[in-house]
C-alpha cells in the first residue's frame, strides 16, 4: 500500500526560512577528463574576466558544487589571468556551447531561492551583477520535454526533522519542493505564493489559490497530486509517455522515506494521480 505523506511542521508558519543548502558530494576534477581549457562544441565554460577574456574553465554537465581550495576544486584550465584559481565565486562570464540552456546558481547545490541566471544554447554573454563572482553551482535543464529520473534528494536517509522550505525531511512533499526548486528552479516553500501548502492533498487546492495553473493532464516538469487518502500523495513528473501514461520521481511511495521511480496512468486510484501543478 502507498505510505502517507506527513503533515506539514504546524510551527513553521513563523519559521524563517534557512540558509543555503548543504554542499552535495564535491565531484572531483578526475571524473571531469574532457577538461582542457578550451571551450569545445557540447561545453559550458566560465571566463575569469567580464567579456569572455582571462583564463577559461570548460565543463561537461551539471555541477551541484565546484570546491572551495585546492587541489580539490574545479579550477580555470586555460591561459591567462585567473589561471588555477576555482571556478566557485570567481566568474565573470561565460559561453553555452550545449544543446541545452544552462542556469547558474548563485548557491550551490542548484538552489534557486536566491538568484539564477539562464544561458541559452549558444549564448555568450557576461554574468550579471548578482551572479558576477558568486557563481556556486550550474545545471542543464531538461531539454525534450523530460527530465533524467534520479534521486538527487539531499536529505536521503533521514526520517525526522524538517528541511529548509518547511517540509518533514523523508516525504514526499519534501522531496517535490526539491525536485521544484533544483530542477524547474521555483524558489518554492510550503508557503509559496502566500498559501499554506501542508499536506499532500491540499497542494492543488493552494495552487489555485496562488494563481498557479492546475491541470488534468501531465507534462514534464509538473507536480503531480493524488487526492485520495488521508495526506494525500504528491510526485514530481519526469516525462510523458506517447500512450498516455508518464513517469514520477517520489519519495515516501514504494519504501518508508526512500526514493522511487514508475510509470504510472492518469486516475483516482490509491497509485495514480488525477491533479497536475504546472510552475513552469
Amino acid at each position: 500500500m502507498p505510505r502517507i505523506s506527513t503533515r506539514l511542521l504546524g510551527a513553521l508558519a513563523t519559521s524563517v526560512l534557512g540558509a543555503t543548502l548543504g554542499v552535495l558530494a564535491v565531484a572531483t576534477p578526475a571524473q571531469a577528463a574532457a577538461r582542457d581549457g578550451i571551450c569545445d562544441t557540447g561545453e559550458f565554460c566560465y571566463y575569469y574576466n567580464s567579456d569572455h577574456a582571462g583564463s577559461l574553465s570548460d565543463h561537461v554537465g551539471s555541477l551541484a558544487e565546484y570546491g572551495s581550495t585546492q587541489p580539490d576544486c574545479y579550477e580555470f584550465k586555460g591561459a591567462g589571468s585567473g589561471q588555477g584559481l576555482c571556478v566557485k565565486n570567481n566568474a565573470a562570464s561565460a559561453w553555452n556551447r550545449t544543446g541545452s540552456t544552462v542556469r547558474v546558481y548563485f548557491n550551490t547545490g542548484y538552489d534557486a531561492s536566491y538568484a539564477y541566471q539562464d544561458f541559452a544554447p549558444g549564448a555568450k554573454t557576461n554574468l550579471n551583477a548578482t551572479l558576477k563572482n558568486n557563481n556556486a553551482s550550474h545545471q542543464a535543464l531538461a531539454t525534450g520535454g523530460t527530465y533524467p529520473a534520479r534521486d538527487d534528494y539531499p536529505y536521503k536517509g533521514q526520517t525526522s526533522g524538517n528541511d529548509p522550505w518547511y517540509f518533514y525531511k523523508g516525504q514526499c512533499t519534501s522531496f517535490a519542493a526539491w525536485a521544484l526548486r533544483s530542477r524547474v528552479g521555483v524558489p518554492f516553500t510550503g508557503q509559496y505564493g502566500g498559501q499554506s501548502w501542508g499536506n499532500a492533498k491540499n497542494w492543488a487546492g493552494a495552487a489555485g489559490r496562488a494563481g498557479v495553473p492546475v491541470h488534468n493532464t501531465p507534462e514534464a516538469g509538473d507536480i503531480a497530486v493524488r487526492l485520495g487518502g488521508e495526506y494525500g500523495h504528491v510526485a514530481f513528473v519526469t516525462k510523458v509517455n506517447s500512450n498516455g501514461t508518464f513517469e514520477v520521481d517520489e519519495y515516501n511511495y514504494a519504501t518508508a522515506y526512500a526514493y522511487s521511480h514508475r510509470t504510472v496512468s492518469v486516475g483516482t486510484a490509491d497509485s495514480q494521480f488525477s491533479r497536475f501543478i504546472r510552475f513552469q
